[in-house]
């Protein structure tokens, strides 16, 4: 299984060079701030969207996605937040909101930076923002692939291009 992941994405363009990846994923978990109805449909043309709401986003997609979330994806348990609090902490948060559930890997944003991660036995992924230019150290998104419980994961950045 193929999983495209990305968070932070504040309703911006999406840059080509994601569109092009996650048109072959089966499904993109989007881990909070896509912030409109218009982010998400950008992504829904792509893929299923399962994910989180995030602090940036209106009401109509806070009530479309809870604050966590977990997900079977083959034999793998995929736990699901956003984040809070600031850059240096967020990490912290993330790991004590699945500390009593079995999970294999935790997807988390807020930071706008990459983080691929294993702690214990589980990996604590945020693929970055693909759309930030200002904060993010560069545009990013990732890609989980799925075989049973084996993971394997990439932090992909976006060229000047795209």
């Amino acid at each position: 299984m193929k999983i495209g992941v990305v968070a932070d994405t504040h309703s911006k363009k999406l840059p080509p060079q994601l569109i092009k990846d996650f048109k072959s994923v089966d499904l993109i978990i989007h881990a909070g701030d896509i912030c409109d109805e218009s982010g998400l449909k950008q992504l829904q043309i792509l893929a299923e969207v399962k994910g989180v709401c995030g602090n940036m986003d209106d009401q109509k997609l806070g009530a479309m996605f809870p604050e966590r979330c977990i997900l079977t994806c083959e034999d793998c348990r995929i736990g699901v937040v956003h984040g809070q609090g600031p850059k240096g902490q967020v990490l912290k948060f993330v790991q004590e909101t699945f500390r009593k559930e079995k999970v294999d890997v935790v997807v988390f944003g807020h930071t706008h930076t990459p983080c691929q991660e294993t702690v214990g036995s589980v990996l604590y992924f945020n693929p970055g923002s693909p759309t930030d230019d200002i904060f993010a150290p560069y545009r990013s998104y990732g890609i989980l692939e799925i075989s049973g419980k084996d993971v394997r994961a990439r932090i992909i950045k976006v060229d000047h291009h795209g």
